[in-house]
């Protein structure tokens, strides 16, 4: 027959680790943050005959379904309508625990000269169809903390959001983020 093996907890116990640290490997791999906004509220009017500036309240809903928390530093989101920059929002520095979700207020600005300049025609149009698209896109950076190791990390996050222009309902939306850990 064959020889006979000898069975030992030592050999077990190796066996056991191994495949439990395989298993935190994969569950620990970066996966992207999703975003959603929820809602868009009009804070004021800025009126400079003919034109009107906006700004606007963006409630965006963000999920983080890493096993880490985040530190994320301040930056600024650029809003663009028919390819040109139209508005920014201003992303303030924060921080999120690990899978979890929380709910972002945005203060944004739209420049009412830009749009009335280069696009007023469009906007008209878009306006009678009640049907306007927009373009958001932002570059988060941070670092997220495993133990007493520190990784830093980019997020870019494009979104093409369509709105009635006249109520400020989301109509659609489709939201891509792509994360980038730095090991170094």
């Amino acid at each position: 027959m064959g020889k006979k093996v000898k069975w030992s907890w030592t050999s077990a116990l190796v066996g056991a680790a191994t495949a439990t640290a395989a298993v935190a490997l994969i569950s620990a791999k970066p996966k992207d943050p999703t975003f959603h906004l929820i809602k868009i509220n009009l804070s004021s009017f800025k009126l400079k005959f003919p034109i009107i500036d906006t700004d606007l309240i963006l409630t965006v809903h963000v999920t983080n379904p890493n096993i880490v928390p985040i530190h994320y530093s301040s930056t600024i989101m650029s809003i663009f309508y028919d390819g040109s920059l139209i508005g920014s929002a201003q992303v303030e520095a924060g921080s999120q625990r690990s899978r979890s979700c929380q709910t972002l207020e945005l203060t944004a600005r739209l420049n009412g000269v830009e749009l009335m300049t280069r696009h007023a025609a469009k906007f008209f149009s878009d306006v009678a169809k009640r049907e306007m698209v927009l373009d958001a896109r932002v570059d988060i950076g941070g670092t997220a903390s495993l133990l007493w190791w520190g990784h830093r990390f980019n997020v870019h996050v494009d979104s093409h959001i369509t709105v009635d222009p006249v109520f400020l309902d989301i109509i659609d939306q489709e939201n891509k983020s792509s994360l980038e850990v730095f090991l170094a």
